[in-house]
C-alpha cells in the first residue's frame, strides 16, 4: 500500500473520531433534554395527582354543607353494616362520600353504630355524624318486636306477620309477588338479589332471603316496606360474614341460599345439618337426584305428613324427585348454621337419610341399607 494512501486513511480516521465525537455529544444533549421533559412531567402528574387526591379526601371529610339547617330524618336497620350506614348517609345526603366515610370509621374504630332513627344535617362533621349514631336515638324502647324462626317460608312469614305486626297477610304475600317492588329490591341489594330470584317457577322471588331473626320497629305499625327492608339487610350481613368462602365455593349466592334452606328444612341439629349437606353433595357429585321431601311439598303448596306416590310425581321446578340438581329456588328461610353446613360439610360417604319418629337422623351409604332402616325406624312404627 503506497504512503499516500496512507496519508489519506489516517485523516478520514481523524475525521471520523471527530464525528463520532460530536455525535455523542448532540446525543447527550438531546438525552439530558429528554431527561428534563420526563422528570417535569413527572412532578407535575404527582402534583396534580396530590392536589387531586389531597380534593378528594378533604372534600369527603368535609361536611356537605356547613351552613344547611336541614334536618335529615334517617333509619339505619337492624343488622346494618358500616358499609350499608355509610351508604344510607351518602344515599341521604348528609356526607360526601360513602368510601371516604368507611375509611373514617376504620381508622378511628368507631364500630359500635346502633339501629334506629336519628335527625342528621348536612353541616354536621363526620364526627358529630359518628357520634350520634353511637350515642343517638338508640335508647329509645322499640314499640314493636317480631320473631321469624328459621325455617320459614313466605306463607308462613305473611302468617306471623298478621298476627304480630298488624301486616295483612294477603296484601304481604301480593307485595311479594309485586314485579316493581322486586326489580326494586334487587337494584337496592345486588350483593344478594339477582334475577335468578324472578326465574320461570318461582313462587315467590323472595322465598329464602327474609332472614329468621327478631326484629325491632320504632312503631307498633311498620309498613310492609320497613320489615322488608330490614329482613334483606340482615340477609346481606349473614352472607357478607361469609364472603370469602362463598367466593371459593363453585355455587352463586342463590344456589347457596337454596341449598342452606333444603338442609334447615331436613335437620334437626348442627351435626345433622353438616351431616345431611354432606349426603347432598355426595347425590349431586353421583349424579343423583337430591329426592328430599320438604321440596314435595313446597312444590304441593300444602303440608302432609305422609307424601304419597302421585305427590312425588308432582310436576314443578321444586320437586326434587323430578328435577335434577338443586330446586329452582330456595323453600323456607335459612339459619346461619344451615349456610356453615353448605359452606363446610361433613366429609362422610352417606348418600341416603331419615328420621325416626324421636327426630334422630340415620345414615345410609347404600339403597339397600336404607330399606332395612326403613323398615327398622319407619314401617314398624305405623
Amino acid at each position: 500500500m503506497s504512503k499516500e494512501n496512507d496519508g489519506k486513511n489516517e485523516t478520514k480516521k481523524k475525521l471520523t473520531y471527530k464525528e463520532i465525537a460530536e455525535e455523542r455529544g448532540k446525543e447527550a444533549s438531546i438525552a439530558r433534554k429528554i431527561f428534563l421533559v420526563i422528570l417535569l412531567v413527572l412532578v407535575a402528574i404527582i402534583i396534580i395527582g396530590g392536589y387531586s387526591a389531597y380534593k378528594y379526601v378533604d372534600k369527603g371529610t368535609s361536611p356537605v354543607d356547613p351552613d344547611s339547617t336541614e334536618e335529615v330524618e334517617i333509619n339505619i336497620p337492624l343488622g346494618s353494616s358500616s358499609s350499608d350506614i355509610a351508604n344510607i348517609l351518602e344515599e341521604q345526603g348528609v356526607i360526601n362520600n360513602g368510601l371516604i366515610y368507611r375509611f373514617y370509621v376504620k381508622f378511628n374504630n368507631a364500630a359500635d353504630f346502633q339501629a334506629g332513627d336519628y335527625t342528621l344535617s348536612p353541616s354536621m362533621s363526620l364526627a358529630e355524624i359518628t357520634k350520634e349514631l353511637e350515642t343517638g336515638s338508640l335508647e329509645e324502647e322499640a314499640e314493636l318486636r317480631v320473631t321469624i324462626p328459621e325455617g320459614r317460608n313466605i306463607q308462613q312469614i305473611a302468617s306471623i306477620l298478621e298476627d304480630k305486626a298488624n301486616i295483612d297477610s294477603d296484601d304481604f304475600l301480593e307485595q311479594m309477588t309485586d314485579e316493581d317492588y322486586i326489580e326494586d329490591l334487587v337494584k337496592e341489594y345486588p350483593d344478594i338479589l339477582t334475577d335468578d330470584i324472578v326465574a320461570d317457577g318461582i313462587k315467590y322471588p323472595l322465598e329464602g332471603y327474609l332472614f329468621p331473626a327478631t326484629y325491632e320497629f320504632h312503631t307498633d305499625s311498620p309498613t310492609i316496606e320497613e320489615i322488608v327492608s330490614q329482613m334483606l339487610t340482615k340477609t346481606s350481613t349473614v352472607i357478607s360474614a361469609h364472603q370469602n368462602e362463598i367466593n371459593d365455593d363453585d355455587f352463586s349466592v342463590h344456589e347457596l341460599i337454596t341449598f342452606a334452606s333444603l338442609v334447615e328444612e331436613e335437620a334437626p341439629s348442627e351435626d345433622d345439618r353438616k351431616s345431611i349437606a354432606g349426603v347432598f353433595y355426595n347425590r349431586l357429585t353421583q349424579g343423583m337426584r337430591l329426592q328430599t321431601d320438604p321440596t314435595v311439598i313446597y312444590a304441593l303448596g300444602e303440608h302432609k305428613s305422609r307424601l304419597t306416590y302421585d305427590d312425588y310425581e308432582t310436576d314443578s321446578p321444586y320437586n326434587t324427585y323430578q328435577v335434577d340438581g338443586l330446586p329452582i329456588g330456595p323453600i323456607a328461610n335459612f339459619g346461619e348454621s344451615s349456610l356453615t353446613a353448605v359452606l363446610d360439610p361433613s366429609d362422610n360417604d352417606y348418600l341416603f337419610f331419615l328420621a325416626d319418629s324421636d327426630g334422630n337422623v340415620h345414615y345410609s351409604t347404600s339403597y339397600a341399607e336404607h330399606q332395612q332402616l326403613e323398615e327398622k325406624y319407619i314401617h314398624n312404627q305405623d
